[in-house]
């Protein structure tokens, strides 16, 4: 539908444009063909700048844009530019620079990346997280990179370009004293969760896995947020806590916490970047880009820039969600 109204009102343009000569440019070309034109010369594209305090900044600024992946980009994104939406908070995948206004992580990296395999202008821009969705329907956004799952739901209105993968990790004391590899290397632990999340179930079940094995249960303590959760686990009250993978090595990045991450292998659920339904062209352009990244290692360092390789996938599809 939002390609349909963008061609209606190309056609209706061109009406008008074809009973004045005011509005034609040198040669008899009409000034939004001559403006495209303009679009579609590299020399023009004027990139997002990079943030000083974006981790992967020389590296997306290393991009050389690809021109035959370039010649496949619709016109209207040639022309103007594509605008993302993300949700801010989500260290270390999206957050605030040291300014409190430039928009850095793993997802803005990799939106910068794209856009420079592309040679494509582009603006990003913070929004809610369940408005993001309704934002991209309305035509307020093109483009969508938050974090967010690839399921069935979501596909009935958007399609996605899967570009990470992302399960749950346990946090445990500098050094992993206990040589935790496994959830059943912590059977008879304590272990601090966010008491009714996702982490407590998940924990509640690998506690299950133990006695099933003829271990000794977890002893688990619940919090009402991450900061307890987390503060347990620093003042030695708890053995481990569990939580999102991106956000266990955030926390373990970070050397005054004295936290280390082991992820957990066999949960993990696919994140992708969200179009439209109506938007598959750019769609497939996008992934032909992400592929590049992921073949010529420019999507690796980003994610070893920002401490979460293990989100790395080895191949970018569309709407390869499994849930």
């Amino acid at each position: 539908m939002k390609n349909r109204m963008r061609a209606r009102a190309l056609v209706a343009a061109a009406g008008m444009l074809s009973v004045t000569t005011a509005l034609t440019g040198c040669g008899g070309q009409w000034l939004w063909e001559v403006e495209q034109a303009a679009s579609r010369d590299l020399s023009q594209v004027n990139y997002l700048p990079v943030p000083d305090d974006e981790r992967a900044k020389s590296i997306i600024e290393g991009i050389e844009p690809n021109e035959e992946l370039r010649a496949k980009v619709p016109e209207e994104y040639l022309a103007n530019g594509v605008k993302w939406t993300t949700s801010v908070g989500y260290a270390p995948m999206e957050l605030f620079g040291e300014n409190g206004e430039d928009i850095i992580g793993v997802d803005p990296a990799i939106a910068q990346a794209l856009m420079r395999k592309l040679g494509l202008e582009m603006s990003i821009e913070d929004q809610e997280f369940n408005s993001q969705i309704p934002g991209v329907l309305a035509g307020r956004y093109d483009a969508v990179i938050s974090s967010m799952t690839d399921n069935e739901e979501r596909r009935q209105s958007m399609t996605f370009v899967d570009y990470v993968q992302s399960g749950n990790a346990f946090l445990v004391a500098e050094g992993n004293p206990l040589g935790v590899q496994s959830p059943m290397d912590l059977c008879g632990e304590i272990i601090a969760v966010v008491d009714a999340g996702s982490s407590a179930a998940l924990v509640d079940e690998m506690s299950q896995d133990c006695v099933d094995a003829g271990k000794p249960a977890y002893e688990v303590l619940r919090f009402e947020g991450d900061q307890n959760a987390n503060l347990a686990l620093k003042s030695g009250r708890a053995d481990a806590t569990v939580t999102d993978y991106p956000v266990a090595q955030w926390h373990a990045s970070n050397p005054e916490n004295k936290l280390d991450s082991v992820a957990i292998e066999g949960d993990e659920s696919i994140w992708g970047i969200g179009v439209g339904n109506d938007d598959e062209e750019f769609a497939k352009v996008l992934q032909e880009a992400l592929q590049e990244l992921i073949d010529d290692g420019t999507y690796a360092k980003i994610l070893a820039a920002w401490e979460v390789d293990e989100m790395a996938i080895e191949t970018a599809t569309i709407n390869g969600g499994n849930s």
